[in-house]
Formats: structure tokens, C-alpha cells, sequence
């Protein structure tokens, strides 16, 4: 019998498949980030659902949403807010952007020059932004879903390292299956159906199950496989640099996470292989001569390093 959280967590992630169809590992990666307290990176091509999937989790969590295109001209405080001179109160008043929402889409961020990328740092690591010297917290619960484009496309900037590290999973959506494809093609307008949508958790409910995760046991023993995984990150055989700890710190999160959508209270060694290239992937840099891209290589370590 499953708990209350679970099966709630499981009528979340069965609405957003309706939106999204076909990606139910995909989805379930994006409610594991959201769990674990982190923020989601989705990289692809442009026209497969990415926007659509951020806005159908808001609904459903009943969160404010917020959506920003970022272009070559966008201005840290168009993402901020600025401070605007009012007569009538003979003061300056603050306007607050949209990153003042609980979930912001930080649409085709690589399009953004690296200032105005680097104004989110503050806010994604802190929940918080400074304005003018003052100090501004952001809404509860945070989330930031951003996507960009494969860099070898036209107008695009390589986010910096220290933006990478601040994002818990980065995943890819890839291209429908022709089940699915035929399914969008003849059922209704995805972006119409979101709005009929209703709301499976609240808030505070969101915090509560975030703290649920907190509270999912890690043993001495999964700790050890963990350890193992990130030194292998760092013996220089495989990765330019290893995993930074909080990075690891990030994995045992999304590990806990995923164990909490498997219903169980203990992280198992599965669960940190099924989120290390969503989690690890976009912070590291094979060594030179690997033949493979990223993922595979993580995949190749991880097939290396012995189980506890």
C-alpha cells in the first residue's frame, strides 16, 4: 500500500505525462530536482517540449510561474527588477522582476550574455538578490528550470562552470517516440491543455515532501559506493577534474529524492545510478582521447567502479 506522499507524488507525475507524453524518465527526473531542493538544466533542440514541461509542473504544484526569454540584449535587471522614481511618494520604488516567482523558466539561457546569466548565481544558490545594496529573499519554494540550446547553434554563449555547478540535474528530452509523436499530432493543443489543469499538491505540501527527502536514510555503506563513484570522477583517468563535495552533496540529495519516488525510506545503490549522469554529466570534462561525450562516459566509470 502506498503512502499518501507517494501516491500523490505518482497522480503528479501521471497529470504531467499527459501534457508531456512519452517522457515519463524524464519527468520523474524533473519532480526528483524539484524534491531534492535543487535546480533543473534541460538542454535540446528547440520545439520539444521544454517550456511546456515547466509550465504543466507549476500548475500542478500550484506555484507561481514565471517565464523569461533570455536574448543577446536581456539586462540583469529585466531578470531582477529595478528601482523606478515615483512623484506621488516622493521616493524611489522598488519593481520587482520575475525572478520574484517560485518557479522560474529561464528560456534559452545560453542566448544571454554571461553578465546577465551570472545575475541568477545569487539567487539560485542564496534564494536571494541584492539590489542596489539591499538584500531581497526570493518566494518559497525556489525553483529555477532553465533550458538552453546545443551550443553549436547560431547566437549562443557556453554557460560559465560556476553557473553549471549551481543547477542539480541538466537532462535532455530527445525527440518523441511515433506512438507519442501521433498522439500529440492528433489530440489537442498541449499548451491549451495545461491550462485545465488542477493543482496536486500545494506549497506546503512541496516543502513538506522536500523535507521527507532530508529525512531518507543513507548507510555507511552507500556512503562508501558514493565516495568511491566521486574519487573515481578524480583519479584523472577518466574526467579533466573530479566532482567538486557539493557536488556529491547534490547526488545523495537526487539519490534520496529518486528513493522517495521508489516508496522506500534508505537510498540504495541503484538510485545513485540512476540519477549520476543527470547529476554529474554537466560538471565534467572527459580526458582527452575518451571518444565518448559525457554521459557515455559517465556510464563507463560508473560500469568500473565495483558495487558495495
Amino acid at each position: 500500500m502506498p503512502t499518501p506522499l507517494a501516491a500523490q507524488l505518482t497522480r503528479l507525475i501521471d497529470q504531467i505525462s499527459t501534457i508531456i507524453v512519452g517522457k515519463r524518465a524524464q519527468i520523474e527526473d524533473c519532480v526528483a530536482c524539484l524534491l531534492a531542493g535543487g535546480h533543473l538544466l534541460i538542454e535540446d533542440v528547440p520545439g520539444v517540449g521544454k517550456t511546456t514541461l515547466a509550465h504543466a509542473l507549476a500548475v500542478s504544484l500550484g506555484l507561481r510561474f514565471s517565464r523569461v526569454q533570455f536574448t543577446a540584449d536581456l539586462m540583469p535587471s529585466d531578470l531582477i527588477g529595478v528601482s523606478i522614481y515615483e512623484r506621488s511618494k516622493e521616493s524611489f520604488v522598488f519593481h520587482p522582476g520575475p525572478v520574484f516567482a517560485q518557479v522560474l523558466l529561464s528560456d534559452e539561457i545560453n542566448r544571454a550574455g554571461p553578465k546577465t546569466q551570472s545575475a541568477l548565481l545569487e539567487a539560485m544558490e542564496e534564494q536571494q538578490v541584492t539590489v542596489e545594496g539591499e538584500t531581497r529573499a526570493l518566494p518559497r519554494p525556489f525553483f529555477v528550470i532553465a533550458t538552453q540550446n546545443p551550443t553549436d547553434q547560431l547566437g549562443t554563449y557556453p554557460l560559465p562552470e560556476s553557473q553549471l555547478d549551481r543547477f542539480l540535474m541538466c537532462i535532455t528530452l530527445g525527440y518523441p517516440d511515433r506512438a507519442s509523436e501521433r498522439a500529440l499530432l492528433a489530440g489537442q493543443d498541449r499548451r491549451e491543455a495545461i491550462h485545465a489543469l488542477g493543482a496536486i499538491m500545494t506549497p506546503e505540501e512541496l516543502v513538506a515532501a522536500q523535507k521527507a527527502v532530508l529525512a531518507v536514510h543513507a548507510s555507511d555503506a552507500l556512503l562508501d559506493y558514493l565516495q568511491a563513484v566521486i574519487a573515481a570522477t578524480r583519479s584523472g583517468a577518466w574526467f579533466v577534474e573530479g566532482l567538486s563535495p557539493r557536488a556529491g552533496i547534490a547526488i545523495l540529495r537526487a539519490a534520496k529524492a529518486r528513493a522517495l519516488l521508489g516508496e522506500r525510506d534508505y537510498v540504495a545503490p541503484d538510485d545513485v545510478q540512476a540519477i549520476l549522469v543527470q547529476t554529474a554529466a554537466h560538471r565534467l570534462v572527459p580526458v582527452a582521447g575518451a571518444g565518448r561525450g559525457r554521459a557515455e562516459q559517465v556510464r563507463a566509470m560508473v560500469a568500473a567502479v565495483g558495487l558495495p
